[in-house]
């Protein structure tokens, strides 16, 4: 085999059918067709990065992979320790996972990694390998390519915790780390040489120079690994990244290979030409591709301008980072955080004492078992932006809605800003703050955690002036109804218009204070006529100042509020709560009722029905089991119990604690 290599590469010959490739400003197949590439990052799998395993924004001493590793190895010893490794890999991406981003419709995974996975110091087998051919064989049935990423290199090829940095970008200063980095790619190389999957080498992920470092030195490093690969692979791609993360190609030029393509990476800022145009000028002049190889961590419709329209209009390939992480709106599956993971975090911070080892041990399985997809929440709206090609002109329907009925505020539709909501602040330009409640949704609009426990689990918060939300409604019953908008405010109060196909209703003045940010009152437009077309409702905020929890159109020949008040129900407090096994769920009721009471998920998925029927006046009791309507074990996590009748709505939080 190799003599076959040494002579394809002394002969020159083209590359071999069905191997990815370049031709000109092309990447192309096999066969010489071109494609745009559009792919996902599995980022988090093999190289844990602290930002996306934690609930808040950051935790000191737990952002690269070793300081991961050394938190579990402290918390449960070494082997324990490995253990977990292999059911965190095992859960973070399975077949499923991979199912399912060929079910989306994309053509490529980009699996960063960590030079440690394929180079041990004690000579025995490294685990890069097998994880790699395990995912190729997932991507093979989809024909889809897999691009190798080294995600951290040896000694660092820049000074943060993305590359598992101690603080100096040790690669560009130490000849031997340079040598090993080399040796590496030679061998990763020989080992795929001939495998049509894999859809090229990403030679170094974000570089960053350090002080002192040429830019002939900075080159010189990707000359030699491209040397390396050549020398028993001349089918496959490298891929090169600029200084500074992937953005300045300063000192990379001209291309020194005829099979290479220049990979930048976009998080943030402005999403016009201009802020491409550097690159697009280095495709012209050298006649190489360019691959967008990094871009995500903002709000769904930057990723749509910039990822969808903005690159494929100048026929650049895309990579979205990432697929998943833990209580994260900006990927599209997001696992939840258990209670116990959550205290394994505050200890991390110092803000609790430490765990004894069975009970870190018990955290950490709350940990991958909700990796798993199926256990994640879903993020629709950053899935939309991302596959949907009516993103940006049709405004869809979040959830399903009817009149008559309750709209929750945070099912505002799904599409671009401008069709389907505004928000002042929708997009992050380098500050990070486009979003101040963090929750739920991932467009800009600011949604938080309703912290009345009776209310809805989301509100929509930090109104401004000119922001508007919009609600599609499909499921129309004709009639007069009384509009009922759930709002609250604490010293600002505000104004607000609501606008029904088009038609203006009524103006809302909202209160000065409704007795706090949470404390939720009705205001009224009465007597609406509704047709039986679909319904655009639209709620435009004229002076900003309040949060927004609900829409309910409630029909004016409906049972009177007199004998309303004689069937009312009353929704106790869930005991225990938190629970293990089972949790009792009391509601009173002042006569004959018919009462529906449902779980749901955090994301809004039905858990399971507990109860539809007749029920007598009196005190009742239901009981939740912690199963869903399959008869399967639901994970740890919060749950929410909505239980209600034609006059009433009440919602309860029930934590589940395995």
């Amino acid at each position: 085999m190799r003599l076959i290599k040494i002579i394809l590469i002394l002969s020159g010959l083209s590359f071999s059918q069905g191997f990815l490739h370049t031709a000109g400003k092309e990447i192309v197949e096999g066969n010489g067709e071109p494609i745009l590439l559009r792919g996902f990052g599995l980022g988090g799998w093999l190289v844990p990065e602290g930002y996306m395993l934690i609930n808040r924004a950051w935790i000191e001493g737990f952002e690269s992979p070793t300081q991961i590793e050394n938190h579990v190895v402290d918390l449960i010893g070494e082997e324990k320790s490995n253990e977990f490794w292999d059911e965190y890999r095992k859960n973070f991406v399975s077949r499923a996972d991979i199912d399912q981003i060929a079910e989306w419709g994309f053509n490529h995974i980009r699996l960063p990694f960590h030079y440690k996975q394929f180079h041990t110091e004690d000579g025995s087998t490294p685990i890069g390998y097998e994880i790699v051919d395990t995912l190729l064989s997932w991507c093979e049935p989809y024909n889809m390519y897999v691009i190798l990423d080294m995600h951290c290199a040896p000694g660092a090829q820049n000074g943060g915790p993305i590359s598992d940095s101690d603080g100096i970008a040790r690669l560009w200063l130490e000849e031997d780390k340079k040598e090993l980095t080399v040796q590496i790619w030679r061998e990763i190389a020989d080992y795929y040489s001939d495998n049509t999957l894999i859809g090229g080498y990403d030679l170094i992920n974000e570089p960053v120079l350090p002080g002192g470092v040429s830019l002939t030195e900075f080159k010189q490093l990707y000359i030699d690994i491209t040397q390396a690969i050549r020398e028993v692979d001349q089918n496959h791609i490298v891929f090169v990244e600029g200084n500074w993360y992937g953005t300045d190609f300063s000192g990379l030029t001209p291309p020194w290979d005829n099979n290479m393509s220049y990979s930048f990476h976009k998080y943030w800022g402005e999403t016009d030409i201009s802020t491409i145009q550097s690159y697009l000028s280095m495709r012209n002049t050298y006649n190489v591709p360019l691959w967008m190889g990094e871009s995500g961590e903002n709000s769904n419709s930057w990723y749509y301008e910039t990822l969808i329209k903005l690159l494929e209009e100048n026929n650049i390939g895309w990579n979205f980072w990432c697929h998943k992480k833990a209580d994260k709106i900006t990927s599209p599956y997001s696992a939840i955080i258990s209670p116990e993971y959550n205290n394994l975090l505050n200890y991390f911070e110092g803000n609790t004492v430490p765990p004894t080892s069975q009970e870190a041990e018990y955290a950490l399985s709350t940990l991958t078992e909700n990796l798993k997809i199926e256990n994640c929440h879903v993020n629709e709206g950053v899935i939309s932006c991302l596959t949907d090609p009516e993103y940006g002109s049709v405004s869809k329907p979040y959830r399903a809605h009817s009149i008559p009925g309750t709209i929750a505020a945070v099912h505002y539709d799904v599409g671009n800003w401008g069709i389907s909501y505004t928000d002042d602040n929708w997009y992050n330009n380098g500050d990070g703050g486009y979003n101040d409640g963090w929750s739920y949704r991932n467009d800009g609009v600011d949604v938080e955690s309703n912290t009345n426990p009776n209310g809805y689990p989301y509100n929509i918060g930090w109104t401004e002036t000119g922001e508007w939300l919009g609600y599609t409604v499909e499921n129309v019953t004709p009639g007069n109804y009384n509009i009922n908008v759930s709002v609250a405010s604490n010293g600002d109060g505000g104004m607000f218009f609501i606008q029904i196909n088009g038609v203006n209703i009524s103006v809302l003045n909202v209160p000065t204070s409704t007795g706090g940010w949470y404390n939720w009152s009705d205001l009224t437009i009465p007597n609406v006529e509704i047709s039986n077309e679909n319904q655009f409702i639209r709620l435009q905020i004229v002076q900003g100042g309040f949060n927004i929890e609900s829409i309910s159109f409630e029909s004016v020949l409906s049972t009177p509020k007199e004998d309303a008040v004689l069937n009312k129900f009353k929704l106790e407090t869930a005991y225990p709560n938190p629970f293990n096994n089972n949790i009792k769920i009391p509601y009173k009721t002042s006569g004959d009722n018919i009462i529906s009471a449902k779980i749901f998920n955090l994301m809004g998925q039905s858990v399971i029905d507990l109860f539809e029927g007749n029920i007598k006046k009196g005190t009742h009791y239901l009981t939740w089991n912690g199963l869903n309507n399959l008869g399967q074990e639901v994970p740890s996590g919060t749950y929410i119990f909505v239980i209600e009748n034609e006059q009433s709505f009440y919602t309860q939080k029930l934590l589940l604690l395995k």
